[in-house]
Formats: C-alpha cells, sequence, structure tokens
C-alpha cells in the first residue's frame, strides 16, 4: 500500500481507505446502504489492515450511529493499527441543536462519536457540511478546544465550497486556531467538478483531498454498461435520486473507455476507474466501500500498478467536460491561459 500525507499535514493516510457506511443498517436514509454485522465488519477490517489500508471513514448519521458502534467494536483491541475518521455537522434529530456546527452541537457530537466508537481520540475529525447559520470563528473555536483537550488529531471539512473553505482557512490564520488538513469530496471519472476550483484550492492552500463515491454512485462497477439493462439487485434503483447526476450519453462514452482498457490490462472496470483518481493532484485518499469480501478485494486491486500515460490521456479525454464560468476563459485565451495556467493532471481544456 502507498501512503501519502494528508495535506500539508505530516499525518501518512493510505492511498484507498475504508468506507464503513455500508455497517450497521438502521434508519431510512444512511442506513439503507448496508446491514454489515459486527462479525462481518470485523473480517472486513482484517481484510484491509492486512492489505495496508489502516484509515476507517464513517459519520454520525451513518446508521443513526450505527455505522461508528460496529467499527469501533470492529477495530477493538487494535486501536493503534488505525486510523479513525468520522463526520458530524448533518441532522441527527428534530430538536433545535440536531444540526448544524455550533459549538454546543460539535462537543457533544465529538463527545457521542468517541463513546460509540469505544475510543479516547479522533484522528480525522470532520464537518460533514458548511453551517451558514454558525459564525466560522466559532466553529473552529470549538473544534481548537476538542484538539487542544486530545480528543481530536486533526480536522477537515467535507462538501464545503470554494469560499467556504477559504473563509474558515483565513479565520483560522488570524485567530491561531488548527488549519483544515482534509477536504473530504466528491470526484470520480464522471463528476470531475472538483477539479475546477476545489483543487486548485487544495493545491495552494494544502489540504488533502479524501474522496468519497470514487465510482460515481456505484455507476462505474462495470455492471452499468450501454444496451445492458441495470441489474434488478442493484441498489441504484433506490439510491440513484440522492447521489450526484450523471448524463446518460456520457457515462456510456465514458465506460466504453473503461471498458476498453480493462480489456487490455485485465483488469476490473472499477480498478481502473479507481486507479485512474489516484494519480490526481492533490488526492490523498479514496474511500473505497465494500458490502462483502469479494467487492473489498476487487476494490484493494486498483493498487500495485499504474495505468500507461496513453490509457490515462484516453480516461482524461472522454471524461472532460467544459468548465464552468469563471473557469472557461482561462483555457480558451491566451492571455487568460498566461496567468492563470490549468492544474496539471486536471480537465483537458475543451476546443476553442
Amino acid at each position: 500500500m502507498e501512503y501519502r500525507r494528508l495535506g500539508a499535514s505530516g499525518l501518512k493516510v493510505p492511498a484507498l481507505s475504508f468506507g464503513a457506511g455500508t455497517f450497521g443498517g438502521r434508519g431510512p436514509l444512511f442506513g439503507a446502504w448496508g446491514d454489515t454485522g459486527v462479525q462481518e465488519a470485523r473480517r472486513l477490517v482484517d481484510i484491509c489492515l492486512d492489505a495496508g489500508v489502516t484509515m476507517f471513514d464513517t459519520a454520525d448519521v451513518y446508521s443513526d450511529g450505527m455505522s461508528e458502534e460496529v467499527l469501533g467494536e470492529a477495530v477493538r483491541g487494535r486501536r493503534d493499527q488505525v486510523i479513525i475518521s468520522t463526520k458530524a455537522g448533518l441532522p441527527t434529530g428534530d430538536g433545535p441543536n440536531d444540526a448544524g456546527t455550533s459549538r454546543a452541537r460539535l462537543i457533544t457530537a465529538c463527545e457521542n462519536a468517541l463513546r460509540r466508537l469505544g475510543t479516547d481520540r479522533i484522528d480525522l475529525f470532520q464537518l460533514h457540511a458548511f453551517d451558514a447559520g454558525t459564525p466560522v470563528e466559532e466553529v473552529l473555536c470549538a473544534l481548537d478546544t476538542l484538539v487542544r483537550d486530545g480528543k481530536v488529531r486533526y480536522t477537515g471539512v467535507s462538501n464545503f465550497s470554494g469560499w467556504q473553505v477559504m473563509k474558515s482557512l483565513a479565520a483560522a490564520e488570524r485567530y491561531g486556531f488548527p488549519r483544515y488538513t482534509a477536504h473530504q469530496v466528491y470526484y470520480s471519472l464522471v463528476g470531475r467538478d472538483y477539479e475546477w476550483e476545489l483543487m486548485p484550492l487544495g493545491l495552494d492552500q494544502g489540504l488533502g483531498a479524501i474522496v468519497w463515491s470514487p465510482l460515481g454512485w456505484g455507476r462505474l462497477t462495470g455492471k452499468v454498461r450501454r444496451g445492458r439493462p441495470l441489474p434488478a439487485g442493484s441498489r441504484l434503483h433506490g439510491t440513484a435520486a440522492w447521489g450526484p447526476p450523471v448524463d446518460d450519453d456520457h457515462l456510456y462514452r465514458v465506460v466504453d473507455v473503461l471498458c476498453e482498457i480493462a480489456e487490455e490490462t485485465g483488469r476490473a472496470v472499477p480498478q481502473i476507474a479507481l486507479n485512474w483518481l489516484l494519480r490526481r493532484p492533490t488526492v490523498s485518499s479514496v474511500v473505497i466501500g465494500a458490502r462483502n469480501e469479494e467487492q473489498l478485494r476487487q476494490n484493494l486491486g486498483a493498487v500495485g500498478w499504474t495505468l500507461t500515460p496513453e490509457q490515462s490521456a484516453r480516461l482524461d479525454e472522454v471524461s472532460a467536460k467544459t468548465a464552468p464560468y469563471p473557469y472557461f476563459p482561462y483555457h480558451r485565451q491566451e492571455g487568460f491561459a498566461r496567468l492563470n495556467p490549468p492544474v496539471v493532471g486536471a480537465s483537458s481544456p475543451p476546443p476553442a
């Protein structure tokens, strides 16, 4: 397993990490991903550790907290071998303080997560969403308290826009609070919006990307292909509306090239998609999920080899989309391009 620094921090994380969203199975929304119990979770953790996957990602909303409980049991007795990442901020109840990232909510959420995980510290504590109703100074002060108390080692965010990240980082520098080290983001071959603003921001500010849903909400598993109906048992039938939308024609074009490269390399389609992501700028770790041992072992096969430059270029080209305003002028006009060169490895410039 390859290990990388998490952003500009000194923490080393594996290139692949394991998402425990399928642990538990309680609740209507985030509980619908899977129902992995403790015994099976221990087996999946065993396989991960044998492969060098030492970081495990969860959140308080996954299975109404049961994901954290199952993960805590699965790593019991080997806490020092793992990096635990969890998130807070999304609603966990109907009460007035059951959502957001106020000081009261964050401290309570952290203490509850520690109890469910059965541990005395969280290695990476992330805000699951930006809370427009709480001043960023209050949020950062609360996180500073948790860090100083030894309950949290590193902090990060998830699903923030560029201005939200920069406002927080500016306040952290102004008041001497810990800077965020990670940004957990959606990024895949069929969802490259991350590249236009958040990737350059990550490079400039030292934020490592932790990628969620790297297979495009299950669309890049190889089961969805041109002219082939979605299998009856696919979870996409019930969850497609929750994930980022993807145009069918664009999806099929990308999958066509993935299938071609899979035949050339003898690798599975998901392994191709994951390997492409692992070579992208700012990516510190790609979160893989699995409901069973077979899926996990297949995803672990994404490391230990590399696509050729020609294969990567084909995937770059077929998955590229025209940049949104105000980014497209930088690729079309020489003057803009000289002042704002595109990030190496990001989307190819669209035709003039």
